[in-house]
């Protein structure tokens, strides 16, 4: 979407209080964003309201205050915190002279950087075109007018109509290419249901350590870094669990279970709609799964908040009833030993690591060793992608 930051811009940064319990952490995860985006962010302009202004959202007052601000540090754009409505989008970029974007469309940028595979670039477009065509209005200020130029008369449609049907034939287009990808992972699933692997999906808040993880019990070498989203693409990796017994089995391998593990993208607070109805297909991985890993920073202030957050959009991808695992991640950074915590049946229901060290690695194999030792779970008649996830 050509109304984001590239890596060379300055962006003021505004967020408001109205009173959310979480609005210290939100505002950090916006300077973060920021950061991801490759965004250079001059000045952060804060305020407590009771409830935001129809038309600018922000205050008179607060919204001139921003103004100077994008004059003093000569701003390439204003980065709300907030989803802003297409009105008032447009009366603050009349007001402030620069380009204005909310939170939603500051997550859509990083995405459209972090997405590698075709599958993760159609997803991305696919969510940006549907946020996109509500706010044609006022994106140009000349779209809705007709054109009078020589061979431009005439009955026609308006650029707006125009517009409106391109996006309208483009979303149908990524659909479909969703649709068939969406087939061919169906294929795959039944494939392994039949074998009766295991599926283990690594989920958790973004930048809990969850492609470090992945790396470290795959060797796969996916991408990962001290960043929100720096994984994007889901990726599964076959791996062969050895059995703690002496012996083989007939073929002379050694005893064990094999088993998929799935890396998938992070989740955020205020995740918007929009995303998680676009990477239904990839999220299906999760939804389909036999196990869940959800892998929490133990160092976080904030992660019995991020374990809920994490937890509400499984609940949205109708995977909240799937066998789940807690894994608290970098005790490297406290000083917490590795350990395993079980439930009154017997089952690991926590496990405490480092997923940068290896320390506590052999909890989590016991986790995946004790759960493929158990039936996988059988093929519905109808496919949980079937369900009205939006």
């Amino acid at each position: 979407m050509s109304a984001h930051p590239s890596a060379t811009e300055v962006a003021v940064l505004v967020s408001l209080d109205f009173g959310e319990p979480d609005y210290a952490e939100s505002r950090e995860e916006l300077r973060l964003l920021a950061e991801t985006a490759g965004v250079s962010c001059c000045a952060l302009i804060e305020g407590r309201r009771q409830r935001p202004d129809p038309a600018l959202f922000a205050g008179s007052g607060k919204v001139d205050e921003v103004a100077a601000a994008v004059e003093q540090y000569e701003a390439d754009v204003v980065i709300f915190n907030h989803d802003l409505s297409p009105a008032q989008m447009r009366n603050l970029a009349a007001r402030l002279q620069t380009r204005v974007i909310d939170r939603t469309m500051l997550i859509l940028d990083i995405f459209a950087q972090r997405a590698q595979s075709h599958e993760g670039k159609v997803q991305v477009e696919l969510a940006q075109l549907k946020y996109l065509s509500s706010r044609l209005v006022g994106m140009n200020q000349d779209m809705g007018q007709q054109k009078h130029a020589v061979g431009a008369r005439g009955p026609g449609e308006t650029q707006l109509e125009l517009d409106r049907r391109k996006l309208a034939r483009r979303v149908e287009l990524l659909n479909d290419r969703l649709a068939k990808l969406k087939k061919q992972r169906a294929v795959m699933r039944r494939s392994r249901q039949r074998n009766a692997v295991l599926s283990a999906s690594i989920v958790g808040y973004t930048n809990a350590g969850k492609s470090t993880l992945f790396n470290r019990m795959t060797q796969a070498g996916v991408y990962a870094a001290n960043q929100l989203f720096a994984t994007l693409d889901t990726t599964s990796r076959r791996i062969w669990l050895a059995a703690p017994v002496e012996e083989g089995d007939e073929s002379g391998r050694p005893a064990g279970r094999e088993v998929v593990i799935s890396d998938t993208v992070g989740f955020i607070r205020h995740l918007p709609h929009g995303l998680v109805a676009a990477f239904r297909g990839t999220l299906e991985e999760t939804a389909q799964a036999d196990l869940l890993l959800h892998v929490v920073d133990i160092n976080s202030p904030d992660r019995d908040t991020q374990i809920a957050e994490v937890n509400k959009v499984l609940g949205e991808i109708k995977a909240q009833d799937i066998p789940q695992v807690l894994v608290f991640n970098k005790i490297d950074l406290t000083e917490l030993p590795a350990s395993v915590e079980r439930d009154e049946y017997g089952k690991i229901r926590r496990v405490f690591l480092s997923a940068r060290t290896g320390a506590g690695l052999d909890g989590l194999r016991q986790v995946l060793l004790e759960a493929a030792a158990e039936p996988v779970r059988p093929e519905t008649s109808k496919e949980a992608n079937e369900r009205p996830w939006d």
